[in-house]
């Protein structure tokens, strides 16, 4: 008798649907299906869909970003942060002198990020979300990308072996990342 027979005759046809209807919502709750999604700009909602990838995030973020300059990008990893998520960034050295980047916002918010000095450039643009979900790409964090340049971004789910190689490089590029060594730039403000 299989297992389907013996909880039909324990409980019921209505008792094994049940149990049926809630493994399998158990099942959904924890193994996120595979998927892909391509998303391009200029002007292709990159940006938008970035936020939406931070808000759906319940337990981690990681982020590897070369530039940083998109401010609905770092108010949404504050407001991940302030509803309970661990933020982890890792930037460019080139954000301690860029003039636009929002390295200082996440810093008064509460994110510290470290700084990878390591390489001639640490261009990487790439979230890796709760464990089940990377956002990588041409596509930086910034206005420009969303704005102006020809960009490039995936949203891969449910891969599992590709998110631990994504995770391992991320923490490889967290054990040479320094603490932040300067100020960036103040931008200089228009006279009214």
């Amino acid at each position: 008798m299989t297992l389907v027979n013996w909880l039909l005759a324990a409980t019921g046809f209505t008792g094994a649907m049940t149990l049926v209807f809630l493994l399998r919502a158990l099942h959904r709750r924890f193994v996120t299906p595979p998927s892909v999604s391509a998303h391009f700009s200029p002007k292709g909602s990159c940006t938008e869909t970035v936020v939406h990838e931070i808000k759906s995030a319940r337990r981690e973020i990681l982020v590897l970003a070369y530039s940083f300059t998109s401010r609905p990008i770092a108010e949404a990893l504050i407001d991940a942060k302030l509803r309970g998520v661990h933020v982890d960034i890792i930037l460019d050295h080139s954000n301690e002198t860029e003039v636009h980047t929002e390295m200082p916002f996440l810093v008064e918010q509460g994110i510290v990020p470290v700084i990878d000095a390591h390489h001639a450039i640490a261009h990487n643009k790439v979230m890796i979300l709760d464990g089940r979900t990377i956002i990588s790409g041409s596509f930086n964090f910034t206005n420009q990308a969303e704005n102006e340049n020809a960009e490039n971004l995936l949203v891969i789910k449910g891969h599992s072996d590709l998110v631990s190689m994504y995770r391992e490089n991320f923490h490889a590029h967290k054990e040479h990342a320094r603490a932040i060594q300067s100020k960036p730039a103040v931008p200089m403000r228009k006279a009214a």
